[in-house]
């Protein structure tokens, strides 16, 4: 692998800061808020390995403080630095849902980046506008709405890790649709249709992990063909995701409670794609929530 290089960028008070510090713990030599106009001279110095720590991988945080800030710009100068083949070039974007993001700045009592004479909240949605093409040209999108900073160290180890495998790396998550879609989902798999675990009594405070849960999702007729059609369409476009040059890719499955069904589905995917070779990692975002509920 060439040169590393990831760009660290997001909404203010989603957590940009703390996911450079955990690269930076990593073993990336963190810069912050680097001018634009220095991004490439950086990367290109000569004598980059000992000005940066002895050839360590580089991590750089961008955000709307950061000097000659322009989305544009932004997009211009990795796109300067993704032309040279001989770099591996990662973007992350730092997301929150906005009212968990004027919580946090109502609690620390921060000034917003983009402070002025209106409200928060249209503040937040002022830079969500200005930021969107940011969002959505980034390899990974990190959601922090919800994450503690173990759960953030978890996530960004996972994928920057120095001795992460080369090539395609999958995360494979189930969820729950009541507390809404992974953002950095890209594939998603809606597995409510199957039989419900939760009206079984006996079942209901189970999960999809426990053996007599799994038996009885196994007892959907249509199981089987579903399961067998979601291992067909991966196979025709993971290979075709990783000739791209796609580094992450999120797989999602999702239920009522995300604690049956997607779970269930969730463990059978992530183990097949292990048998088949795929470099990957498993989780279940909202498996310990409170059940309450379950509408379907």
């Amino acid at each position: 692998m060439g040169e590393r290089v990831v760009l660290v960028t997001g909404m203010s008070g989603a957590g940009r800061t703390a996911t450079l510090k955990v690269l930076e713990d990593l073993g990336y030599e963190a810069v912050d808020n680097l001018p634009l106009s220095m991004l490439n001279r950086l990367v290109d110095l000569p004598e980059q390995a000992n000005l940066l720590g002895g050839g360590r991988p580089i991590a750089i945080g961008i955000d709307l403080r950061t000097r000659d800030f322009a989305v544009d710009l932004v997009i211009d100068e990795v796109e300067q630095l993704t032309s040279s083949g001989d770099r591996a070039v990662t973007s992350i974007f730092v997301d929150c849902d906005d009212e968990v993001l004027v919580r946090r700045y109502t609690e620390t009592r921060r000034r917003h980046p983009l402070d002025a004479d209106r409200p928060l909240s249209d503040t937040i949605k002022l830079e969500r506008s200005l930021l969107a093409r940011l969002n959505s040209r980034a390899d990974l999108i990190v959601d922090t709405t919800e994450t503690t900073l173990a759960k953030l160290k978890e996530i960004v180890s996972a994928h920057f890790a120095l001795d992460r495998s080369p090539g395609l790396n999958l995360c494979v998550t189930s969820f729950s649709f009541r507390h809404g879609v992974p953002r950095e989902a890209d594939l998603v798999f809606d597995v409510r249709f199957l039989l419900n675990p939760y009206y079984e009594d006996a079942l209901r405070d189970r999960t999809g992990e426990d053996d007599d849960v799994q038996r009885f999702i196994k007892g959907d007729a249509d199981l089987n063909a579903y399961f067998e059609s979601i291992k067909s369409m991966l196979r025709l476009c993971l290979p075709r995701y990783e000739r791209e040059g796609k580094s992450y890719l999120t797989i999602a499955v999702g239920c009522t409670g995300g604690r049956h069904r997607s779970v269930y589905i969730a463990v059978e995917l992530a183990e097949w794609l292990d048998q088949n070779g795929w470099s990957m990692r498993l989780q279940h975002r909202d498996i310990h929530r409170n059940a309450g509920s379950n509408m379907v």
